[in-house]
């Protein structure tokens, strides 16, 4: 079942944005993230708003996408008018972006370069399951200007795959990985989930040290989360799936900070290690860091001075808005100071660079020296005016935030 929508209030037919959202264009790096919502089959523990072939009616298909893709960048063209700055970077998420032909991502981003402009070092990202690639592909992709791979290979071990519902071989992901860097592509990325029901310390371990293995100069590693309406949340509630407990979950987080960091990789987010800051992901630290995005695709959240919308969920009715000459945009909401203090509070505490003291409240910023004699946060990084977390603080992030919202 695919992802709800947040409530908000209605999005213009034409898409135009306020201009005192579009006063703040260029303050902050502008993103594009192109969502494609196509699986080849549908992973029990997932709730993206994402569709198999038989789960989309007749005259919906991967072959129309590009052309409703492209429809909306020149949208977003005429919205963000001619003083929108160039694109730092692209990320194509989803879903299972390669499961479309190369050329048709390579006309999408082509289209972003003619619409809007790609800055020079353009980061272009896409995401990828190890068997929606080969060597051929990959090439093509990176002809076409794509630098980053990210693959999905969650896990290296049968049984953990089996669980949520993943098709690839344990050793497909390293094959994958291989194959991008020889076609050229400057990082790749791993992604990895810990905290699987059946999941043991030894598979855990395995699956680091195979990713490892790889050579990835990027790996990301992320506690499962049971989400409700999932196939796999219904085999836990019926007692058959047991999970672990927050003890296990912290000792998985603990193994892999341990053995991603003697590998030579570092924390950048809490979630996230790279070999060097050359190596991360600068998409997503643009999200975490509140700067400004276009999301196109079915439910994608865009996001341009404060000014937050999201669009129609299905295939279908994102299609026929956009074949009708009308913005895709289902809703939208503008953020007050308060919110968007908040979240950059939320989000940048995530950070190896820390948060900036100076957007705490008094009250905040007793909790931050709380958070250090706690062992949960730096002293050092406290007395240059930041807060970083420690390796506990990392664990108990959600707990310090809400210390520091206060």
């Amino acid at each position: 079942m695919p992802a709800r929508l947040p409530d908000g209030a209605p999005a213009p037919a034409d898409g135009a944005l306020p201009e005192t959202a579009l006063a703040q264009l260029g303050e902050r790096p502008l993103a594009v993230y192109v969502h494609v919502p196509f699986c080849a089959s549908r992973c029990g523990y997932c709730d993206f708003n994402t569709y198999t072939a038989e789960e989309l009616p007749g005259g919906v298909n991967r072959g129309s996408f590009a052309a409703s893709a492209i429809a909306e960048l020149r949208l977003a063209r005429r919205t963000l008018g001619p003083d929108a700055p160039p694109v730092e970077t692209v990320f194509f998420g989803g879903g299972t972006p390669t499961l479309l032909p190369p050329e048709d991502l390579a006309a999408i981003l082509a289209t972003i370069d003619d619409e809007l402009g790609l800055a020079p070092g353009v980061e272009v990202t896409t995401e990828a399951n190890p068997e929606s690639v080969t060597p051929a592909s990959l090439a093509l992709l990176r002809d076409a200007g794509f630098t980053r791979i990210s693959l999905g290979m969650q896990s290296a071990v049968p049984h953990v795959l089996e669980v949520l519902d993943r098709r690839h071989t344990p050793g497909r992901p390293a094959a994958a990985a291989a194959e991008a860097r020889a076609a050229g592509f400057e990082h790749v990325s791993l992604d990895l989930i810990y905290g699987t029901p059946g999941e043991r310390d030894e598979d855990w371990r395995a699956s680091l040290e195979a990713a490892l293995a790889a050579a990835p100069d990027h790996i990301s590693a992320y506690a499962l989360t049971v989400e409700p309406g999932t196939r796999l949340h219904a085999q836990v509630r019926r007692g058959g799936l047991p999970l672990p407990d927050e003890d296990e979950l912290a000792d998985r987080f603990e193994l892999a900070d341990e053995l991603l960091g003697r590998a030579g990789l570092s924390w950048y987010e809490i979630s996230n290690w790279a070999v060097g800051p050359e190596a991360r992901c600068r998409h997503n630290l643009n999200y975490w860091r509140g700067g400004d995005w276009w999301g196109v695709g079915p439910g994608a959240h865009s996001h341009v001075g404060g000014l937050r919308w999201w669009n129609v969920l299905h295939p279908s009715a994102y299609a026929k808005r956009l074949g009708d000459g009308r913005s895709p945009a289902a809703a939208r909401e503008q953020l007050d100071d308060e919110t968007r203090r908040f979240e950059r509070i939320m989000l940048e505490t995530r950070l190896a660079t820390g948060l900036d003291v100076a957007l705490l409240s008094d009250a905040g910023r007793a909790a931050a020296r709380r958070a250090v004699t706690d062992g949960l946060a730096e002293p050092a990084a406290l007395g240059a005016g930041y807060v970083r977390l420690t390796r506990r603080g990392r664990l108990l992030a959600d707990a310090v935030v809400r210390e520091l919202v206060d």
